[in-house]
């Protein structure tokens, strides 16, 4: 994910979009010119865009964001998609990995993807985007789990605070803990099967929010393993999982979450096997498949 920030000039603000619900909120990024005329003031080589003529600015800096990556004053992905890639091709041969690796651009819309290779290995690479909500570790992110998705819209992610939560078990771990295996050989297992890796992800995460990190080392491995399988059981036969970090209590304070994700009501990844019992019997059933 790679964080974007308004250039001089211009700022960011997140609109939710008025249909969006948890877990997946959906948000609009509004570029807005700022007034830069004090930097001017202070020797600063830039014109402002609200108070210098049009024929002035465009013969003299680059255009705003307004007239480049947005759609209707709203940060368009698709747009900031092409921008990039377009950068990545330019400064590729400037780099000292092009003399032994081959660059190729992939198609792709909400994103940047491309494929290195020097005969022998090759690599894929994906690389999103990301607006940060306020001074949080919460983003609005180019990437989206539906189909149809307005270029101008942004969906809520909260993989930064994930990543910094198994950064802040890692520095508590034992060396020979093996959390992060557990979880690698649980989501292996279940590959086939209806439980997404994410499903699997959220259940660890939570029994290392309430399991102490000394439980986690070597000659624990089973009895965690057990107490995954256990956590999915429980989940599917109470048709309810909560998410791990919107409204979680014992989320660490050194991860700092809005107030409004902080204190809300988590929302239940499992609510459609509430909602559907033939989707919680054919849960149920692969999970006895398991």
């Amino acid at each position: 994910l790679i964080p974007m920030t308004p250039p001089r000039g211009h700022s960011f603000h997140l609109e939710l979009d008025s249909a969006g619900h948890r877990p997946v909120r959906n948000f609009r990024v509004r570029v807005q010119l700022e007034c830069t005329c004090t930097r001017e003031q202070h020797g600063e080589n830039m014109l402002c865009f609200l108070h210098h003529p049009e024929e002035e600015l465009s013969s003299n800096q680059d255009p705003s964001l307004l007239d480049t990556l947005c759609t209707d004053s709203y940060l368009d992905v698709h747009k900031t998609a092409r921008w990039f890639c377009q950068l990545v091709r330019a400064i590729w041969p400037a780099l000292p990995q092009s003399h032994g690796w081959h660059l190729t651009l992939l198609p792709s819309r909400r994103s940047c993807q491309f494929k290195v290779t020097n005969g022998t290995e090759s690599f894929r690479i994906e690389m999103l985007f990301g607006v940060q909500t306020d001074d949080s570790d919460i983003f609005v992110s180019s990437q989206t789990r539906e189909a149809r998705t307005l270029s101008t819209t942004w969906p809520e992610t909260y993989a930064v605070a994930e990543v910094k939560f198994f950064k802040y078990i890692a520095r508590q771990a034992h060396p020979d803990s093996l959390h992060l295996r557990c979880l690698q050989l649980f989501t292996r297992v279940q590959l086939g099967f209806g439980f997404s890796t994410y499903t699997m992800k959220t259940i660890v995460m939570h029994l290392l929010n309430t399991i102490p990190v000394s439980q986690w080392r070597r000659r624990f491995f089973l009895r965690r393993l057990g107490d995954i399988n256990l956590k999915l059981r429980s989940c599917l036969e109470e048709k309810c999982l909560n998410h791990f970090v919107i409204g979680n209590k014992r989320f660490p304070q050194e991860i700092i979450l809005p107030l409004d994700i902080a204190s809300a009501e988590p929302p239940n990844l499992f609510h459609h096997l509430a909602r559907y019992p033939a989707a919680h019997s054919q849960a149920m059933s692969e999970y006895q498949d398991l």
